[in-house]
């Protein structure tokens, strides 16, 4: 036997065996020529290896320009990260590629894009962070694989990979300024170790992903903004409006009280005129408080800010309203988080706020239906790395609201669906939680409303 190695540059990459069935068969020549030989092989599968590199680096180098030219041309997040799934699966030869994001209590990851998936991994639930594979994922903020996810206890979905045909699988956190905001899948069908040229592929559209995710919050930020400083400017005309209209009717509106009450019409019990009058008080008593409501609006008091407990809040709620309760057959279903922070409020601002929109939702519910108030400490941003606000949601099973009403909500002083004819309550809504540094938005739903509000904690 004659061996021979294959180097180049110092470094071993194999050897080359000659055998032969005779004895001492070799000699000093036949070394000399095997070793050139093994020279010239070492070249060219050095060679080979570097071609093969710089293949995968151009393969490498074109799909970030194409994932890149998606997230800048994409119409909306969901496009740019279906561009990036695609690529990944394409570049990795991978049956499935997927992402997922931490949801906004920060303890889920949902599935957000995917290439390659089967109905069952699509319809599968978020993955809770705290004892899973993908958690470990995220809490290290580093790149894990299996080997094996339907043989592996540390995948959680073995049923599902088994019915996908998913087998091995590399796992890349989303990190953007530091934190995770979820991670990259990608999968093959067979039993497989990812090389680190694969994990670092892996990683840098894993970093594009990231980036376009924080693009298109930063954008829906600036969205937010421009719209609540376009309501505001509205808000701002409309109050000043609004008080020169209310002290125009305030003061015929007290002279006609005051004739009223003085006249002191009484008729027999069953002359019609009877019920004129009833009703006459009655609509005075509406129409002051109406001209009541518009004056609070306008005055836009400043808030008297200290520690408040929002589940004190909303459980005086029940005192408020339980005779209405009775009388529409709703249902009110109260749920706090326990030893929920305080958040920094005007209690009686909030008050005025949450018993508004407990109204509101009652009047959507005149046959009955069920009012759920939901509060939740939750961390704005994904990367937070604490509870940052609390989150008050007050969501009913009424008719629900057509989106030019949800897009007026809180601009609109009058609103004449409603029977009494005012409609400041939203506005004053508005007003009352953008004084205290939070925002509330109406959540679209197939059957009811939700009203969703945000309060900054009070350590903030």
């Amino acid at each position: 036997e004659l061996a021979v190695p294959l180097e180049i540059n110092g470094v071993l990459s194999g050897v080359v065996n000659v055998d032969s069935d005779q004895l001492e068969a070799f000699d000093e020549n036949d070394l000399a020529l095997l070793t050139e030989l093994a020279s010239q092989a070492a070249l060219v599968i050095h060679n080979t290896f570097l071609y093969e590199k710089s293949l995968i680096r151009a393969n490498l180098f074109e799909s970030l320009i194409t994932v890149g030219q998606a997230i800048n041309s994409a119409v909306d997040l969901d496009e740019a990260l279906a561009a990036i799934t695609r690529e990944a699966a394409s570049l990795m030869n991978a049956k499935t590629c997927a992402l997922q994001l931490l949801d906004e209590s920060c303890n889920h990851l949902t599935l957000v894009a995917s290439h390659g998936a089967g109905e069952a991994y699509l319809n599968k639930p978020g993955v809770d962070i705290t004892e899973s594979f993908l958690g470990s994922v995220v809490n290290l903020k580093k790149p894990l694989q299996i080997e094996n996810v339907q043989t592996s206890n540390a995948y959680q979905q073995q049923d599902i990979a088994r019915e996908e045909g998913l087998v091995a699988m590399l796992s890349i956190p989303l990190v953007f300024g530091g934190n995770a905001i979820g991670t990259l899948n990608v999968y093959k069908e067979e039993t497989y170790i990812f090389s680190n040229d694969e994990i670092h592929i892996a990683s840098a559209l894993a970093e594009l992903s990231a980036l376009a995710i924080e693009k298109a919050r930063l954008i829906e930020r600036i969205v937010e903004s421009e719209e609540l400083l376009r309501q505001n400017e509205k808000l701002s005309a409309l109050g000043l409006l609004a008080g020169e209209v209310a002290h125009e009717i305030r003061n015929p509106l007290t002279v006609l009280k005051m004739l009223y009450h003085s006249l002191g019409l009484e008729f027999p019990e069953n002359d019609p005129r009877t019920e004129d009058v009833r009703i006459m008080g009655e609509k005075m008593d509406q129409l002051n408080k109406i001209v009541e409501q518009i004056l609070t609006f306008a005055r836009n008091a400043e808030p008297s800010l200290k520690p408040t407990d929002i589940n004190k809040l909303i459980d005086d709620l029940r005192i408020l309203v339980r005779r209405k309760l009775s009388q529409q057959n709703v249902e009110l279903e109260i749920q706090p988080e326990a030893n929920l922070p305080p958040v920094k409020a005007d209690g009686p601002q909030l008050s005025q706020v949450f018993l508004n929109l407990t109204l509101n939702a009652l009047e959507a519910m005149p046959n009955g239906g069920t009012l759920t108030i939901e509060s939740r400490k939750i961390q704005l941003n994904k990367g937070d790395a604490a509870p940052t606000h609390v989150r008050i949601e007050f969501r009913d099973t009424g008719c629900g609201m057509d989106a030019e009403s949800r897009e007026r909500a809180f601009t609109s002083l009058l609103n004449t669906s409603k029977p009494d004819g005012a409609g400041l309550g939203l506005a004053i809504v508005g007003r009352i939680i953008e004084s205290h540094g939070g925002r509330v938005k109406i959540k679209p739903s197939d059957s009811g409303t939700t009203f969703s509000i945000l309060l900054p904690l009070t350590d903030r």
